[in-house]
């Protein structure tokens, strides 16, 4: 974080992600947490078939079916006391109204090291909505003990405390300093205290 002094530097329970909320639903206690890979709008036709619409009514019927589509997902989250839901893709500004209003945070635009480090600390996979049965329980669900904004310099970000699935707990530390450069270089010397540190506990195993 560049233009914040070097003290202000510290070391965070839980996981940082570097964008901000799509739509925050402030909640309390232990939060379920769904991981998306797909658009949550639901689409008109299976991918390879063509959809012709030859009116004006059918096109307006078929936005309304969306709708309610979305709609009905959102509330079949909220039935499964779903509080977040962490999207690799960008969703629709329908699906983000929907989320907030049956009061479902939302973080988009997930990295896909982001994706795999948190299905490693929870041990959960990305949920597919449109199966079968939409409206089966949800088991694809994380356990959050908190998510919150947290503000970096300039920059919002979220702030998630997930609950491992082993003895792994996730941490992160923020560097501060008053320029790029120097971050850049506490960063250099960190990254190399840690592989001296990963090579120093692979000699004692051997």
């Amino acid at each position: 974080v560049p233009g914040l002094p070097l003290p202000s530097s510290r070391v965070l329970p839980g996981l940082l992600l570097r964008r901000d909320f799509a739509a925050y639903c402030p909640a309390v206690g232990d939060l379920r947490v769904v991981l998306v890979t797909e658009p949550l709008r639901p689409p008109l036709a299976a991918p390879g078939v063509e959809l012709v619409v030859d009116s004006e009514g059918r096109y307006q019927a078929s936005l309304r079916w969306i709708s309610r589509r979305t709609e009905a997902l959102m509330k079949h989250l909220q039935s499964n006391n779903v509080k977040l839901l962490l999207s690799s893709v960008k969703q629709e500004e329908l699906v983000i109204s929907c989320a907030k209003l049956h009061g479902v945070s939302v973080v988009e635009c997930l990295s896909s090291e982001e994706v795999d480090l948190i299905c490693e600390i929870t041990g959960v996979s990305p949920y597919t909505p449109f199966g079968d049965d939409m409206h089966r329980e949800i088991t694809e669900t994380a356990l959050a003990t908190f998510c919150q904004p947290l503000l970096l310099g300039s920059k919002r970000c979220v702030h998630v405390g997930f609950t491992s699935v082993s003895a792994f707990q996730p941490h992160c530390l923020i560097l501060c300093g008053p320029v790029d450069g120097v971050n850049e270089q506490h960063a250099a010397a960190l990254q190399g205290a840690f592989i001296m540190l990963q090579q120093l506990f692979k000699r004692v195993e051997l």
